[in-house]
């Protein structure tokens, strides 16, 4: 149907007709719902005071590290990977002290802010500016994307990256540097951006001169050498990253055969966009490869490039969790605004008319859908949980007797959860807050090693590290004891992991309590 008198020409181009219909003049509207978005933004980030998960909180310990000229320590119980572009980012955020957790937040929302923009523009661009603006609204209302940014999660600023990176490229075809600029940042926030780096460095490099060529392989490049770097200056080993996230990944149960990722992959889209949307994107896949197959080579390659570093990650033994999904989603939201919107790269006519009514249709039963099973009360429970949490943390951790305890041994959490929140809050160094999840583990490896047991590859179990042994067992004679004390926090802070011992919850014997709150109580030795 493309060039024929049933669809309008593709913005921008010199046959273009004028705009006359508020279809077409989208982008003033659009303006406007972004401004008050921004608003909204900001109100909400002061309403819901939410703090860094605890991926990100690593991110400032480093950074703090840094800043401190520390070394840095990234093996650990349950250490998170660490990220070179999020260390830099916490190591600038200690120009301001104690509010860089909430700046590291309001950060993270801007990325939103920008991602949304992007979404917009890669909808318009594909389409019109209704098509733009419906996939912008179905980024909103795929409220695990708002979350993620609302909890300053590293995803959000990589996929923006990721998603402007292909708008400029669609505007102006073999691009180059800046598109190698934004892949390559995107980079040092996750792997699988180097995949995107390499595809694109094929695209651009076999037309470009010499010169052009040196430059185009070294942005590419930079994203994996500056990890590899990291790596290397920190623990000896430039694959440490690749080795220690295959043994988390492991160690979480979030590996997965590469037989079964073709099962997993329509349910984790489905979890990210929810089925109607899902569905949806499938209808507009082929409604926009029919009217204008040029237009929608841009989603397309998003979400086929997705698929490709998914599915390689998975390969290389990582964790394979749904939210690594998130790139190749937001193109699946794209096609779906297709699917609703594309009505208007048609002329007036009757199937213009039939595909509205049927747009409308669809719209009626997300909406149905979405209605039925949304819970914004837990959405609200979870915001406010990560303020009052930090608020009541940083009351114990406050108290005279809690601060005079850390002068007698470690503090201890019950499992991995809080170490990151609480080194930050009491301005603890690496080793001095430990997880009694991870003493209760050092402590049952000696034992089993003593009783000359063998593991499940048929070798004898090997004692812990000496300085492991003692760091574990000088945590009973004295010290803090974080207790997690609310119904709701406990399945947040104690037992997240159904590996870990339930008596991690239960303070060491001799420790008093001396500070209570909503969520935490703790219990000091001397």
């Amino acid at each position: 149907m493309e060039g024929t008198t049933l669809t309008r020409q593709e913005p921008g181009t010199d046959s273009a007709r004028p705009e006359t219909s508020v279809w077409e003049r989208g982008d003033r509207v659009a303006k406007i719902a972004f401004a008050l978005l921004c608003v909204a933004t900001l109100v909400g980030f002061f309403v819901f005071p939410t703090y860094p998960v605890y991926d990100s909180y690593y991110s400032l310990l480093w950074g703090r590290d840094l800043w401190h000229g520390d070394g840095l320590v990234f093996d650990g119980f349950r250490y998170p990977t660490e990220h070179p572009l999020t260390i830099a980012a916490g190591f600038v955020l200690q120009f301001f002290g104690g509010w860089a957790d909430r700046l590291w937040v309001a950060v993270i929302l801007g990325s939103f802010l920008v991602l949304v923009a992007g979404i917009y523009r890669l909808g318009k661009i594909a389409a019109t500016p209704l098509v733009g603006a419906v996939a912008a609204l179905l980024l909103l209302t795929r409220f695990d994307y708002p979350f993620l940014a609302a909890r300053g999660y590293l995803d959000i600023p990589y996929m923006a990256l990721v998603v402007w990176a292909a708008i400029l490229e669609w505007q102006r075809p073999r691009r180059g540097i800046s598109v190698l600029i934004l892949l390559s940042l995107a980079g040092m926030l996750r792997p699988e951006a180097w995949f995107l780096a390499a595809m694109y460095w094929c695209w651009v490099v076999w037309k470009a001169s010499w010169r052009d060529r040196l430059i185009y392989t070294a942005l590419a490049a930079s994203g994996p050498l500056v990890w590899f770097a990291v790596d290397y200056l920190v623990t000896g080993d430039p694959l440490f990253s690749l080795h220690y996230t295959s043994a988390s990944a492991e160690d979480l149960g979030r590996q997965r055969p590469l037989s079964e990722l073709p099962a997993a992959i329509p349910t984790f889209f489905q979890n990210l966009v929810k089925l109607p949307v899902f569905v949806a994107a499938g209808v507009g896949l082929v409604l926009g490869v029919v009217i204008s197959p040029r237009r929608m080579v841009m989603p397309v390659v998003v979400l086929a490039s997705g698929l490709v570093t998914f599915i390689a990650i998975g390969v290389a033994g990582a964790s394979v969790i749904e939210r690594y999904l998130a790139v190749p989603a937001l193109a699946l939201m794209v096609l779906a605004a297709v699917a609703i919107g594309g009505w208007t790269m048609l002329l007036p006519g009757w199937v213009r008319t039939v595909w509205m009514v049927g747009a409308i249709a669809i719209v009626v039963f997300g909406v149905a859908f979405t209605a039925t099973r949304l819970n914004l009360a837990r959405f609200d429970n979870e915001l406010r949980f990560r303020g009052q949490a930090h608020d009541d943390l940083t009351t114990v951790l406050s108290d005279p007797k809690v601060k005079a305890g850390f002068a007698c041994g470690p503090l201890t959490g019950p499992n991995h959860k809080i170490v990151p929140d609480a080194r930050w809050i009491a301005g603890l160094s690496d080793g001095r807050v430990l997880a009694r999840e991870w003493i209760d583990r050092i402590e049952r490896q000696q034992r089993d090693a003593d009783a000359g047991k063998i593991n499940r590859k048929g070798e004898k179990i090997k004692p812990p590290e000496p300085e492991d042994l003692a760091a574990a067992r000088a945590s009973h004679e004295g010290g803090v004891a974080i207790v997690v004390t609310s119904r709701f926090a406990i399945f947040k802070h104690a037992w997240s992991d159904s590996a870990d011992n339930p008596l991690i919850q239960v303070p060491p014997p001799g420790f008093q309590r001396v500070k209570t709150s909503r969520f935490y109580a703790a219990y000091v030795r001397c």
